[in-house]
């Protein structure tokens, strides 16, 4: 993750203390990014702005340079993607917000919202773990000939690759493949040797041991979570796109369906046509 220019953590000042705030400064202290500090709040007063200052005063005091906010735009969803845009951040912290109660089956999610429309890598923290020298999963989707996949790959490795070097973890590689009936005319071996050939490519380009490459058959939606279980990953870094489809309002997509089945925290990046350019995400 190399030297962001800035990162936007969203904070609830209703809460003691913050997650995604913790996890920011670590990430801040190990790439000295400035942090914008964000509650959503529609009823911001004296109480609430004294909380948020009470906050940050500590990692202030500590020399980090951050600043609070806030501020309200008709969701928070909405609050997040404006300040995130009028400040120019490349990063969005935020803690994992589970959805709850029968409401949560027929609207999306404000996490799933996010993911959707925001333009920017979003870093969804789940708990305090640290990610020294821990397992870092890149899901990946090494479909065969499919360009879009390909260029979503590089960006997720880019990220997994970097995010493991700084944080001196193992960089491990996961893609589920199709079932024999959902592959066409290729084999079950067949189409598991294509996509193993396809990370073997990838892992090569980004210096990831052979060993640390995982492929097999299922939904990406199971596989990743139990892979991730099984290596005791602290962070996945995955791709996602913006499926506005009924369906994947309903049902969400493989992304946000591999979300709610994970316990560490989750990175989600764009395709580069639908990000910022990477080169000014990470310098």
């Amino acid at each position: 993750m190399r030297t962001l220019t800035k990162m936007l953590v969203v904070v609830d000042t209703r809460k003691e203390s913050s997650i995604a705030l913790n996890r920011a400064v670590l990430i801040a202290k190990a790439t000295d990014t400035p942090i914008i500090a964000l509650a959503p709040n529609p009823h911001a007063n004296e109480a609430s702005r004294a909380r948020l200052d009470a906050m940050l005063q500590p990692h202030i005091d500590a020399g980090l340079e951050i600043s609070g906010s806030e501020q309200w735009h008709n969701s928070a969803v909405e609050t997040i993607i404006h300040v995130r845009q009028m400040e120019r951040c490349s990063l969005v912290v935020k803690a994992s917000k589970e959805a709850k109660g029968i409401g949560s089956i027929v609207s999306t999610p404000e996490d799933w919202a996010l993911l959707r429309q925001c333009r920017v890598p979003v870093l969804l923290v789940k708990n305090t773990a640290s990610w020294m020298g821990q397992k870092i999963l890149a899901a990946v989707d090494a479909c065969p000939n499919d360009s879009n996949h390909e260029i979503l790959n590089n960006v997720i490795m880019e990220y997994a690759a970097n995010i493991s070097g700084l944080a001196e973890a193992e960089c491990h590689m996961g893609s589920a493949h199709p079932g024999m009936m959902l592959a066409g005319e290729e084999t079950e071996e067949q189409t598991q040797s294509l996509y193993q050939n396809n990370c073997l490519s990838l892992a090569d380009k980004y210096d990831i041991d052979s060993q640390a490459i995982h492929v097999d058959e299922g939904p990406a939606e199971v596989f990743i979570p139990e892979l991730s279980k099984t290596l005791g990953a602290s962070l996945i870094v995955m791709g996602t796109v913006a499926n506005t489809s009924l369906k994947g309002a309903l049902l969400g997509n493989t992304a946000e369906q591999i979300l709610q089945h994970v316990e560490c925290d989750v990175l989600t990046v764009k395709p580069r046509d639908l990000m910022d350019p990477l080169e000014n995400v990470i310098r």
